[in-house]
């Protein structure tokens, strides 16, 4: 398995959103919930319309760990989505990010990886998969907020240290420690 790396530069998270939405718009809404809450790839796809439409809180059981997840979508994250439903005058019954393909059905966590994966290339991003999306959540949720023990929480991890590993943290730590040593 390939180990994937948050976004740490917000000019390239802004290239991305923009990037994204220019390929599809329903990669754009898939990105921005990613980053913003840190749902994983599996969780994002399952949501309907009816899960998010004119709602402040949403209430999922998390496709992995099978736990309760309820996570605010805060105002500008409602007007993303709320424009992006009205625009596609999309149904609740139908999947938020949906595939072309089938009748209703979403687009396949494949499909996810490979429309970042071309993103990120035709950026010149490296280390960039699904799971970018919520390590750069996390990544950026710590660097606002310093609060390992929510974004532990908020990620359903055992320990501090695994959701300082999970971000990143632990690699841009080692790098500044060895940044200056020389003997």
């Amino acid at each position: 398995m390939n180990m994937v790396q948050p976004i740490r530069d917000p000019k390239q998270i802004k290239a991305m959103k923009k990037l994204l939405k220019t390929k599809n718009d329903k990669y754009y809404i898939m990105f921005i919930i990613g980053i913003n809450i840190g749902l994983r790839i599996s969780d994002i796809l399952l949501l309907k319309v009816s899960d998010i439409k004119e709602k402040t809180h949403v209430t999922i059981i998390e496709k992995k760990t099978k736990k309760t997840k309820r996570f605010l979508i805060n105002t500008q994250m409602q007007k993303e989505l709320q424009d992006y439903i009205m625009r596609y005058q999309k149904k609740d019954e139908e999947y938020l990010i949906k595939s072309h393909k089938g009748k209703n059905q979403p687009i396949s966590r494949v499909q996810a990886y490979r429309v970042l994966q071309d993103a990120a290339k035709e950026l010149g991003l490296s280390e960039v998969g699904t799971h970018t999306m919520r390590k750069t959540f996390g990544y950026w949720h710590y660097q606002r907020f310093h609060d390992i023990a929510l974004l532990q929480d908020m990620f359903n991890h055992s320990s501090p240290s695994i959701t300082l590993r999970y971000i990143g943290m632990n690699d841009d730590m080692k790098d500044q420690a060895m940044k200056d040593f020389f003997l």
